[in-house]
């Protein structure tokens, strides 16, 4: 039988006040919380089974409730998550609610709340990738770790490793806009893994050291390793990350 275990933990770094990322894995979600170790679950390969990382958009009021808000919906309709248009569907329902629910709180001054999201949909056969904004799904491959999530961020200028700007989240904007969710397929193969994170991972840890902490065997390790070098760099933002391996029993 196939498996996926998943090792994820978040945390909200050394400068930030509070956390506003939030972690879904399968029915179990992490809001606006600390997670002193890496929580690591398994589950059979069988119904649609969703991991992802949503940080709320830094600088405006509400990215908590709106990363909260995102990764419970998509908590909730997870195990009907069977194709890429159903896929899209909930993301293009997920920027509705964050609108409505800004809509709804501008008076708490949440009106342009908005938050990124990226993940994984392992399904029998074949795995998901999604993303709008710029947390990012990367895979470890024989040759180091791929990028295979799309940033919707600006181009880089030569030099530039990161950016703060992004073009398209997940609500964001005082009028409602659509968003075109990144969503790709690829095979089902036993050993892959991946790593689900927001950019307080990314942005201080260059790839190299990802790419070498990536080959630690252990992912619960690996998770607790990736988290020590964010903060080793800084901790300049709040850092949510999930270590996914598909193996057999």
């Amino acid at each position: 039988m196939r498996y996926v275990s998943v090792s994820a933990l978040s945390h909200p770094g050394l400068l930030r006040e509070r956390n506003e990322d939030s972690l879904v894995v399968g029915p179990w979600t992490l809001c606006a919380t600390v997670t002193a170790n890496p929580q690591t679950l398994v589950f059979p390969i069988g119904t649609p089974l969703v991991v992802a990382v949503a940080d709320g958009l830094g600088g405006h009021p509400g990215g908590d409730v709106a990363s909260a808000l995102v990764v419970r919906r998509i908590a909730s309709v997870g195990p009907a998550l069977n194709s890429e248009d159903a896929l899209r569907d909930a993301l293009d329902a997920c920027n509705r609610a964050v609108h409505e629910a800004a809509g709804v709180d501008a008076g708490a001054g949440f009106a342009a709340m908005g938050t990124t999201v990226a993940g994984t949909v392992v399904k029998p056969g074949s795995l998901l990738v999604f993303n709008v904004g710029d947390s990012r799904v990367l895979k470890a491959c024989d040759d180091g770790l791929r990028q295979v999530s799309v940033d919707d961020s600006p181009p880089l200028a030569p030099g530039q490793r990161t950016t703060s700007i992004v073009t398209q989240c997940l609500g964001g904007t005082r009028v409602y806009r659509a968003v075109r969710a990144h969503v790709t397929a690829e095979p089902l193969s036993p050993g892959a893994r991946y790593l689900i994170c927001t950019d307080g991972l990314t942005d201080p840890v260059p790839p190299e050291a990802l790419e070498e902490i990536m080959r630690e065997p252990n992912d619960g390790r690996a998770a607790f390793l990736l988290w020590k070098a964010a903060i080793e760099a800084g901790g300049p933002d709040n850092i949510t990350l999930a270590v996914v391996r598909i193996a057999d029993e």
